[in-house]
C-alpha cells in the first residue's frame, strides 16, 4: 500500500501535468483558427486561376500546352507527398494519415517513393523501409508560401523530367475541431475538371465552368507556364495548411481528454488518500487508547 507521502506527490504531480495539457489545449485552439485563416486567404487566388485554367482546358489540344496537364501514357513510377506533424501528442493524427497512405497504395504495381513532410511521417515511413527521397520539417506554422515553395519546386521538376509519371498527396482534411480526414488525391498531372454546379466550391477536385471572357496577354502558353507550376504549389500550401490546422484540432482533442483524465485521477487518489490517512488516524487513536488502558490498570 502507498504511503500517504507517496500518494500527496503522485497527487502534486499529475495537477502540474495537467496544468501543461490544458496549456497545450489553449495554444492548439489558437494555431487552428490561424491555419484556417490563412487557407481563407488563399482562396480568391485559387479561384482565379482555377477559373482560367478552366477556360484554357475549354481550347482543343489544352493537354498538350503545358507538360503538367498531360497524361503519360505509361506508369512506371509514383511520388507520394505525405504530410503529417513534426510533435507528438496529437491523438492518432499521424498513425492515421499513414494508414491511409499506406493502403492506398498497399497494390501498386509500380515503385512508389514518398517526400515527407512532418518528422513524424518522415520516421514512420523509414521504419516500414519505405523510399524517401526528401524530407522538409520544422515548418512555422502557419507558413507562408515561400516557406512551402521548395515542395513545389521538387514535384514539379522531378514531374517534368519524367522521373515521375503521377504525383499523389496525402493530407489531413480539416472539417472542424472535431472532425479531421485523411485523403490522399491526385496532383499532377493536374486534371483540369469541370462541373455545372455554380455551388461547387471545391478547387481541388472539381470546379464550376466560368462563363467570363479572357483575353490573354501575351499568349496561352507563357500564362501556362506561370500558372500551372504555381497553382500546382498553391495546392501542396493548401493542403499543409490544412494539415496543420487537423494537427492542431487533433491535439487540442487529445490534450482535452487529457486534462480531463488527469483531473479524473487525481480525484481517485485524493480519495485513496484520504481513506489512508483516516486508516492511520484510527490507529493511532487505537495505540493512544490502549496505552492509556495499560496505565490505568497498572
Amino acid at each position: 500500500m502507498s504511503s500517504t507521502r507517496e500518494l500527496r506527490l503522485r497527487v502534486r504531480s499529475i495537477k502540474n501535468l495537467a496544468q501543461v495539457t490544458k496549456a497545450l489545449e489553449t495554444v492548439s485552439a489558437s494555431y487552428v483558427r490561424k491555419a484556417v485563416q490563412a487557407t481563407l486567404a488563399t482562396r480568391p487566388y485559387s479561384e482565379k486561376a482555377w477559373k482560367v485554367l478552366v477556360h484554357l482546358a475549354c481550347q482543343p489540344g489544352h493537354a498538350n500546352l503545358h507538360p503538367l496537364l498531360r497524361e503519360r501514357g505509361e506508369i512506371r513510377k509514383v511520388l507520394v507527398v505525405m504530410i503529417s506533424s513534426d510533435r507528438g501528442l496529437a491523438g492518432a493524427y499521424n498513425v492515421n494519415i499513414l494508414r491511409e497512405t499506406l493502403n492506398h497504395f498497399a497494390n501498386s504495381p509500380v515503385p512508389v517513393s514518398y517526400v515527407a513532410v512532418g518528422r513524424k511521417g518522415r520516421d514512420l515511413l523509414f521504419r516500414r523501409k519505405k523510399d524517401v527521397i526528401a524530407e522538409f520539417s520544422h515548418l512555422p506554422s502557419p507558413p507562408s508560401f515561400t516557406d512551402v515553395s521548395a515542395i513545389g519546386r521538387l514535384v514539379v521538376d522531378d514531374f517534368e523530367k519524367g522521373i515521375f509519371d503521377q504525383v499523389f498527396i496525402a493530407y489531413t482534411e480539416f472539417t472542424n475541431m472535431v472532425v479531421q480526414r485523411p485523403i490522399v488525391r491526385k496532383l499532377l498531372p493536374l486534371e483540369v475538371t469541370y462541373s455545372e454546379n455554380e455551388n461547387e466550391h471545391d478547387f481541388n477536385v472539381t470546379h464550376h465552368q466560368t462563363k467570363a471572357v479572357f483575353t490573354y496577354e501575351p499568349d496561352q502558353v507563357e500564362l501556362l507556364n506561370s500558372i500551372v507550376p504555381r497553382f500546382t504549389a498553391l495546392q501542396i500550401y493548401q493542403a499543409i495548411l490544412s494539415a496543420q490546422a487537423s494537427e492542431h484540432a487533433a491535439r487540442m482533442v487529445a490534450m482535452r481528454n487529457a486534462t480531463e483524465s488527469a483531473k479524473e485521477l487525481v480525484g481517485v487518489l485524493q480519495l485513496e488518500y484520504n481513506k489512508l490517512r483516516q486508516q492511520l488516524i484510527t490507529s493511532e487513536m487505537l495505540d493512544i487508547t490502549g496505552g492509556a488502558e495499560a496505565l490505568s490498570k497498572g
